[in-house]
């Protein structure tokens, strides 16, 4: 055997004697995948189904090694790959078929994309490679899935993985700018803007299948640049580009750098198409133990399931009672107080710009907004679901709006906590 082939003949053994965690591709004879190559493209995907089991088939430009993996609660499957960008059609994957009920893609982290597979009930990988297409470079990389039982399932292949220890988990993503502060006192007062989703978490897709994560950032950018224009204060951002990051790392950025407030940027988006045209407007969340309404209850459900979204198993501080009396801790500080002046503020300067939800300020239990260090907000921009509503987001004049209502109401806030702290 060539020295080239039996390299990569001993890589191919070594991948499929991972742990039970990752099964290795089988990849193409000849050295062009022996290792993850640079500038690779995903140009196409489609899903077959022949009654017996469903085939995931992306067409890359060129060889390059992955990893997959199946999870439980609730079944998936994972598929990471290294250095790829995604040239595909927005819609692809919000219409599943045979046992796959939907997917995505997008970054997991800097130089490493990933997709998810949502499956309809436990499923085994029954064959996982790469053909070369003929007459091209590309290749066809296809996963074929065969429905199992749940017992067998267990937790997945991937279980070893989702239970190891933090210290042995790669960082999600890490944010795109070091903490470097530490304890209160600053120069300036530091403000965290959180762009919602991101990377391989779309967030909701709009009528027009816009992703929120790109509306979301859009704002956040020229939010930045609107804070950054007065000189008062130090701005920082949990991503600045297409980016994954966990609720976690959005919590430990914003602690790592002492915020003194923590901005969390959203748009909603409801599945009944009747009311579709005629929901619409911004809607402000703070932090609280009991939802203000069954709506506002149903959208921290949501927004604290993005980590599953992205294929990870987010494991909360603790259950029960104990996840309780956290929040209660939590809304006894000072924090929740000034989480609450800053929404009325807030509430106030967005009317004067956008239009407001029919309740503009309601309250539940999102994860991102358990700061203790720091006054924090959730706003849902608007309904992206609704079409008018949508294009409005889309365009750099509604974007430009918000963000300097946003950062008047941002002005205010810090101008009465210097009054009352002079």
């Amino acid at each position: 055997m060539p020295g080239g082939m039996a390299r990569l003949a001993e890589r191919f053994r070594n991948l499929w004697h991972l742990p039970a965690v990752v099964l290795g591709l089988i990849l193409l004879p000849g050295t062009v995948a022996a290792f993850p190559a640079q500038g690779v493209e995903a140009t196409a995907v489609r899903l077959l189904d022949n009654g017996k089991t469903t085939t995931f088939e992306l067409t890359i430009s060129k060889g390059l090694t992955a990893q997959v993996y199946t999870l439980a609660n609730p079944y998936r499957v994972i598929l990471d790959l290294p250095n790829l960008a995604f040239h595909l059609d927005p819609a692809a994957g919000q219409k599943g078929r045979g046992v796959v009920s939907a997917f995505r893609y997008g970054l997991f982290a800097a130089h490493k994309a990933r997709v998810v597979i949502d499956t309809t009930g436990p499923v085994r990988i029954a064959s996982a490679g790469m053909t070369r297409i003929p007459g091209s470079r590309a290749l066809k990389l296809a996963i074929v899935l065969a429905p199992m039982d749940v017992a067998a399932f267990g937790a997945g292949t991937g279980a070893a993985l989702a239970a190891a220890s933090p210290a042995d988990i790669p960082r999600n993503s890490a944010p795109p700018e070091k903490a470097d502060r530490k304890h209160k006192g600053h120069a300036k007062p530091v403000i965290v803007i959180d762009p919602g989703h991101g990377g391989i978490d779309p967030g909701a897709i709009g009528a027009n299948n816009v992703p929120e994560k790109s509306i979301v950032l859009a704002v956040a950018l020229q939010l930045r640049e609107a804070l950054q224009n007065t000189h008062r204060y130090e701005v920082k951002m949990t991503r600045k580009d297409d980016v994954f990051v966990s609720l976690d790392d959005r919590l430990k950025y914003s602690a790592d750098n002492d915020a003194d407030l923590f901005i969390s940027l959203h748009a909603d988006s409801i599945e009944q198409k009747k009311l579709s045209d005629s929901v619409r407007g911004a809607t402000i969340y703070t932090l609280s133990s009991r939802a203000s309404d069954e709506q506002a209850r149903v959208m921290a459900e949501k927004e604290n399931a993005s980590d599953l979204i992205a294929g990870v198993n987010s494991v909360d501080e603790g259950s029960g009672e104990e996840v309780k009396n956290i929040l209660i801790d939590l809304l006894k500080r000072e924090t929740s107080n000034f989480s609450a002046d800053f929404s009325h503020v807030l509430t106030k300067k967005l009317g004067q710009s956008i239009t407001l939800a029919r309740i503009p300020q309601k309250s539940a239990a999102f994860k991102v907004l358990k700061q203790t260090h720091a006054p924090s907000v959730l706003i849902e921009l608007g309904y992206m679901s609704n079409a008018s509503e949508e294009h409005e987001m889309m365009t750099v004049a509604w974007q430009s709006k918000v963000a300097q209502a946003i950062a008047s109401a941002v002005n205010v806030y810090f101008k009465k906590r210097t009054v009352a702290n002079p």
